[in-house]
């Protein structure tokens, strides 16, 4: 699928299933395949293992997102996303890292940078490191604050997914009340609802 139409298919689905199964183990994603979420959030695998994981989410017709950062066995440089890109059939990755994120983008793969907002500081370089790395979207972490989620909304105008310590119904909907346009969770009672 060519890119654009990758993340335009990506928008479309989260706007109707905003819950997105982060998962970190097999049985988790054996859980996640049997629910009405289409995004998966791969956080777990290695360079053997991370193409049939992807396969399985593929064949269930839903959207495969790859923990770049999480993967065992890869290394934290670009050559690791062509892996990626050449080895599996996934729709995106998510890192910590911009210049993997901008690399993921460039080469036709979703690009969602993750950002872990633990003070100020980290607030006030959320616009700068997405200005560096041209993400598709931002995830922020925790995703427990409506009021940070509202604020980096209104300065981002990128689709925004919270996650993060988001473990009841409650803190779905604050998030999504908030500006979110989409949580991930690895609670798997909230994928079900």
């Amino acid at each position: 699928m060519a890119y654009k139409r990758m993340r335009e298919e990506m928008l479309e689905i989260i706007a109707e299933f905003p819950i997105i199964a982060a998962v970190k183990d097999e049985k988790e994603l054996k859980e996640s395949l049997m629910t009405d979420c289409k995004v998966i959030f791969i956080l777990f695998g290695n360079i053997c293992n991370i193409s049939e994981i992807v396969e399985k989410i593929k064949n269930k017709d839903k959207l495969a997102i790859i923990h770049a950062d999480l993967v065992q066995g890869l290394s934290a440089k670009i050559e690791a996303i062509d892996y990626l890109k050449l080895n599996t059939k996934a729709d995106g990755i998510i890192s910590t890292k911009g210049n993997i994120v901008k690399y993921a983008v460039e080469i036709g793969l979703i690009g969602i940078l993750r950002n872990f907002i633990i003070d100020s500081m980290a607030m006030e370089n959320v616009n700068k490191q997405v200005s560096m790395a041209n993400p598709d979207m931002v995830e922020i972490m925790p995703g427990i604050m409506p009021e940070i989620i509202e604020k980096i909304k209104s300065e981002l105008k990128l689709p925004l997914i919270a996650g993060g310590l988001i473990s009841e119904k409650k803190d779905v909907i604050a998030a999504l009340a908030a500006g979110a346009d989409a949580v991930s969770t690895t609670k798997i009672g909230l994928w079900k609802e």
